[in-house]
């Protein structure tokens, strides 16, 4: 299973997880093989051109789709390249202030970037990330004045918000949870349509006055395109087992997450969506890349 990311981050935590339950299930092992870069396209072109037979699969993050919508480039097609296997989980982004700015809630964050002559500016894990992509959105429909600042990873990302270096964050729940809970950052809203239970007093965007935003990050493996479907089955229960017990559920319940079941057809209708919504966000003039 490859994982298009260094290891030791929250992806890698959560595939090993997958890895070693499949292991069981399906009574050989599963390997994790790390092949971070290009926002996720070494490793997917990896499998996109693997021998179509189960045995290479990507463990594939919302930034598989967040980064085809603003690489137009990449060697694979990212749905004919692929076959949807199993999502295995889905949660909101959490909108995070720095303390430095000073707002209570999303009106003041909006009325800050209206009002200041630079605006304000946003932080991500680098171009085509989730988080990069989910603040594109977010200053598309307020129409703010927001300037995107990547980073290597969301580690720096979050040295810089907590220094007032960097306004907002759109960041997954696991990059933010430690500095919630110890009080040095406040979240002013999650970017899913309903709330999350692991932040019950925390607005939706839609709720804070932003109609329409409902953007979630997920977890998924894809197998190589023409894998027979009798083996995408097979893989399909495994996966949707593991994501079902311990300790694959609780950790993403943990994370603020909701574990999800789904036929690889279901998969890759879900995947479509993502692909559209995206690509609608980069095709947009003033999208910065940067």
């Amino acid at each position: 299973m490859v994982v298009p990311f260094v290891a030791g981050g929250g992806t890698d935590s959560i595939a090993r997880d997958i890895a070693k339950s499949m292991t069981d299930r399906l009574g050989q092992p599963v390997v994790i093989d790390n092949r971070g870069g290009a926002g996720g396209a070494i490793g997917a072109d990896i499998v996109a051109k693997a021998r179509p037979d189960g045995y290479t699969l990507l463990f594939a993050t919302s930034t598989f789709a967040t980064n085809a919508a603003v690489e137009p480039k990449l060697p694979y097609d990212p749905q004919r390249s692929f076959a949807p296997v199993a999502m295995i989980g889905r949660g909101p982004l959490l909108v995070v202030a720095s303390p430095q700015l000073g707002a209570k809630n999303i009106a003041e964050v909006i009325a800050a970037a209206q009002s200041r002559p630079h605006g304000l500016n946003f932080c991500s894990a680098g171009n085509g990330s989730i988080n990069h992509l989910s603040g594109e959105m977010f200053r598309q429909k307020t129409r703010s004045n927001m300037t995107h600042i990547p980073f290597k990873g969301s580690g720096p990302a979050t040295v810089e918000l907590l220094s007032g270096r960097v306004d907002l964050f759109f960041t997954t729940v696991p990059t933010i949870l430690p500095f919630l809970r110890d009080g040095k950052v406040q979240a002013l809203a999650v970017t899913s349509a309903k709330r999350s239970p692991l932040f019950p007093t925390v607005p939706t965007l839609t709720e804070a006055g932003v109609a329409g935003f409902d953007i979630t990050t997920w977890w998924g493996v894809l197998a190589p395109g023409g894998t027979p479907p009798a083996i995408i089955d097979a893989l399909n229960r495994a996966i949707n087992d593991a994501a079902a017990a311990e300790p694959v559920k609780g950790r993403l319940v943990h994370e603020g997450a909701d574990p999800v079941h789904t036929t690889p057809a279901a998969f890759g209708i879900e995947l479509g969506k993502e692909l559209a919504l995206w690509r609608k966000v980069a095709s947009n003039p003033t999208m910065q890349l940067r």
